[in-house]
């Protein structure tokens, strides 16, 4: 398990989010990406809508007027920007709640905001992955960042599986994978995927 938690674990993640988002190439918005069909765009549209879902929970404004696991493969004036704005709100809201707050309302239901905080964190950043590996970027997902998001994956992961088919089944990993390696495992990536395995 990770030291990082809590809203440090949520910025961090939004953070590597940012940064891929800012990395994807010209012309690379229409690549292949872990996320079986989706694009780049789709999969940037996605991350944004979701965690624009989450300051909303909290907020009860604000929600996303699109399905967020529809996302749209059309192009956005500035995605980048619409996806800063989104991420600047959700760590203001998440900032302005108590540390020892018991039950932050979230699109999963109520969660401890530590676990909140983690599956917000988890939605970023893998998706940070999955852009960061579709446009031959660095990985985001180091071991720290995935060893703080893990606590989200192993509480929360196996009922969004089953209830939402939101993951893949669970893969195998060697026995000597790092953090980031055998989450991804658990959450159905391929964590050795490259644009050739699409």
């Amino acid at each position: 398990m990770s030291d990082v938690e809590g809203i440090e674990l949520l910025t961090r993640a939004h953070t590597r989010l940012r940064d891929v988002a800012a990395g994807v190439p010209e012309g690379g918005w229409g690549a292949p990406t872990p996320c079986g069909e989706w694009t780049v765009r789709q999969v940037l549209n996605h991350a944004r809508l979701d965690q624009q879902a989450y300051g909303a929970a909290v907020t009860g404004t604000g929600w996303p007027d699109s399905d967020a696991f529809q996302p749209s493969d059309e192009p956005v004036a500035d995605a980048t920007a619409a996806l800063d704005k989104v991420l600047t709100d959700v760590a203001g809201v998440y900032a302005g709640l108590p540390a020892d707050m018991e039950a932050v309302p979230t699109p999963l239901g109520p969660l401890p905001l530590r676990v909140a905080a983690a599956a917000g964190a988890m939605d970023a950043g893998v998706h940070a992955w999955d852009i960061a590996v579709a446009t031959g970027q660095r990985s985001p997902l180091d071991d720290e960042l995935a060893g703080g998001i893990r606590l989200a994956a192993d509480l929360l992961a196996d009922h969004l599986r089953d209830a939402f088919g939101v993951f893949a089944a669970p893969r195998e990993t060697p026995a000597d994978a790092g953090p980031a390696a055998s989450l991804l495992a658990f959450l159905g990536r391929d964590p050795y995927w490259t644009p050739r395995s699409a």
